[in-house]
């Protein structure tokens, strides 16, 4: 039971962004920018990065929800998603999304442990300059939002069917509204 009181029990981020409807449509529009927008990195890479992170932070709702993005987003490859959560080091991942995870992990635990030799190594692997900043971006962003969903206690299903749900709609229509609360 979330924290604060909702307008109705919308499961995660969309009950809470509910309640200042402002915030929400600002925190909607950085995701979409993030996940969605002009990047090196695709759609599939960004949101695997968004379910790392989540998932080190252990924010139940997040990691299901980008979990699922991520797996639609590779064909429906759940093992994949799962594999990198487990251990990047050895999953079936480029060396380029390999170094880049390895960044997105540390910013998720103290940015300032990123370092040069981090950058090199992503370099060396393919990774541009756009695809450094976006993966730091996007494991930044993803704090706040773990943080958010965590720190009010968002309502959380426990189905993975639920998150299976979200993660195709996100795929299919993004995280701006469109008739429906938005989600991240």
């Amino acid at each position: 039971m979330p924290h604060i009181a909702v307008p109705a029990p919308v499961p995660g981020i969309r009950g809470l962004m509910a309640v200042k409807p402002a915030s929400g449509r600002r925190l909607s529009e950085l995701a979409e920018q993030l996940l969605r927008g002009p990047s090196s990195l695709t759609v599939a890479e960004r949101e695997l990065i968004a379910a790392y992170v989540s998932y080190l932070n252990g924010t139940r709702y997040c990691t299901g929800s980008h979990t699922a993005a991520a797996a639609h987003a590779f064909g429906g490859d759940y093992a994949l998603v799962r594999a990198v959560q487990r251990n990047p080091a050895t999953a079936s991942v480029s060396e380029r999304m390999r170094a880049l995870l390895v960044i997105a992990g540390k910013v998720r635990g103290n940015a300032r442990a990123v370092t040069e030799e981090d950058v090199a190594v992503a370099r060396a692997a393919g990774a541009d300059d756009e695809a450094v900043h976006d993966t730091v971006l996007v494991a930044a962003a993803f704090c706040m939002f773990n943080r958010y969903v965590d720190g009010l206690a968002a309502v959380t299903p426990e189905d993975p069917e639920v998150y299976d749900g979200i993660g195709a709609t996100l795929m299919a229509h993004g995280y701006l509204p469109q008739g429906r609360p938005s989600s991240v």
